[in-house]
Parts: structure tokens; sequence; C-alpha cells
């Protein structure tokens, strides 16, 4: 399998590319990373160094990965957050360009927009962008659910409300919705959810809650839920395999005491899942 991957990449830590790419070499996939930024760190800290890279730049890279001939070999595209506004029509165009090149390549977005706890923390312009014209030509998007409120104009709080929103983020184009970060009133104490949507059904997976704020750990989500829906077809495998693999690398990070994700030391997670959590169908 081969992705061709445009995101973020940070030279001390693990977000954007920096924290997708390797998980996705840890399962035998070929990654073709283009990088949007280059900054010292996530810019979490407060602080940071490095350059946005100008959307011009970044499609002379994607030029040239096509150049070379890669396009027919690629079977997904995928993105995440997009620190400027003229990266959203770079990626549609590449995106076009891969599926001109193969037809069944196929494009995951992740619609970083922020979260119930802080709010949007993206440019003010970005969550239109991917509303209106990014996630439309989606195949797969990993929102959480208050990314998913967003982007279907709903507040999803229950298990049917957060099915009905992800059938309206479907009803926009995407054919497959992951919820990253289902977070139901009536669900266990201490518990945690995903919950995978696509033309055959729906199946929610729950997972220990972990008391802890993982920047990256959404990236490593759809990086491996990308890569392992396509290369099985089934939503369910995918999203026990994600949810095995992502648990076990934020309860190692948890437990190095460690602010950055320990996403070396995981690598047999990726590379070998416990698979210690089933994914019920709920439709």
């Amino acid at each position: 399998m081969k992705v061709l991957s445009i995101q973020s990449a940070v030279s001390y830590g693990h977000v954007g590319n920096s924290a997708a790419v390797f998980p996705l070499q840890r399962i035998g996939v070929e990654v073709l990373p283009v990088y949007t930024v280059n900054f010292s760190n996530h810019t979490g800290y407060g602080a940071w160094r490095g350059p946005l890279i100008a959307p011009d730049d970044v499609r002379e890279v994607i030029t040239g990965v096509e150049e070379r001939g890669a396009f027919a070999q690629v079977d997904a595209v995928l993105s995440g957050y997009q620190g400027s506004e003229g990266i959203g029509d770079v990626i549609i165009d590449a995106v076009k360009r891969v599926k001109a090149a193969n037809p069944d390549a196929v494009y995951a977005c992740d619609p970083v927009m922020g979260n119930a706890k802080s709010g949007c923390f993206v440019a003010p312009a970005i969550p239109e962008l991917l509303r209106e014209k990014v996630v439309p030509v989606a195949d797969i998007i990993t929102p959480n659910q208050f990314e998913l409120g967003f982007l279907t104009g709903t507040e999803p709080s229950t298990l049917e409300e957060t099915l009905e929103s992800a059938d309206a983020a479907r009803a926009m184009g995407p054919r497959t919705v992951l919820v990253t970060s289902v977070e139901r009133p009536d669900r266990e104490d201490g518990t945690i959810e995903m919950l995978a949507v696509d033309d055959q059904g729906a199946w929610i997976v729950q997972t220990p809650y972990l008391p802890m704020k993982a920047n990256g750990s959404g990236d490593v989500t759809a990086a491996l839920f990308t890569a392992h829906y396509v290369g099985t077809g089934s939503a369910q495998t995918a999203l026990e395999r994600t949810a095995s693999s992502v648990y076990d690398l934020l309860k190692l990070t948890l437990e190095s005491g460690e602010r950055e994700l320990q996403l070396i030391e995981a690598q047999e997670f990726y590379a070998h899942p416990r698979l210690q959590f089933s994914a019920r169908q709920v439709r």
C-alpha cells in the first residue's frame, strides 16, 4: 500500500506527518510525506520556530512526486491539520490528480478544527473551508464529536444523535466516517468510544478513558484507520485494530510521564495490535 500524506511536520515531538508516517511504515505502508509546515515543535507549547510552507511550494513538491509517475500507485491521500487557507485547494487538486491516475484511490481527511473543551483552534476561515470544499471531496473523514457537529450543524450527544450526524456527514460526500471520540452521556464511567459508519453498517468500540492530553494522537488514529480500512475493506476490523494500537500508545505515554507521544517505544502495538477491544455493531 502507498499513501500520499500531506500534513505538518515537527522536529521535536510527534504531530502531523511526524506522528503519522512511522506507524504507517511499521505496518508495511509506503508513505510519501509532503510537509505543509516545518516547525521545531507543535504550537501547543505557545512558542515554536520554523516556517509555514507556502501553498505554491507544497504544490511544487506534489507535482514533483507526480512527475516520478507515483500517482498511479497511490492507494490513499491523507490530510490533517491545515495551517493556511491555500493548502485546502492544493490538497483538493492533488486528490483530483491522484484519482485521475488511479480511480481506485481514496481521500481520507482528518478535519482538524478543535474539540469540545477548547473550541476551534484553527484559523477562522479553515472550518468553513473544510465544510464547504474539502470534506465533500473526501471518501473517509475522521472528526471528533465536536468537529462532526460543526460540519453538520448538529450537536450530537447520544449514540443515536451521533449516528444521525454521521449520516448527515456522509450525505455531504464521504462514504465512511470515523468519529474518534464519542462521549455519550449513558456510557460506562471511565470509558470513551470510537464509532465507524459506512455503507455496510455502524460499529462502536469502547476503551478505558485515559486522563491525558496527547497532541498527535488524532493524527495516528486517522493514519492507522485509513490504512487498515483501505487494506481490509472492513470498518469493524479497522476500528478494532486502530483502537487497540492507539490505546496502547496512549497508555505507554501516560505511564512514561512524558508530554510527547512515545511513538517509537509503542511500535510493536502498531505492527501487532493486541485486539483487546471488540467493536459492537450498532446498525
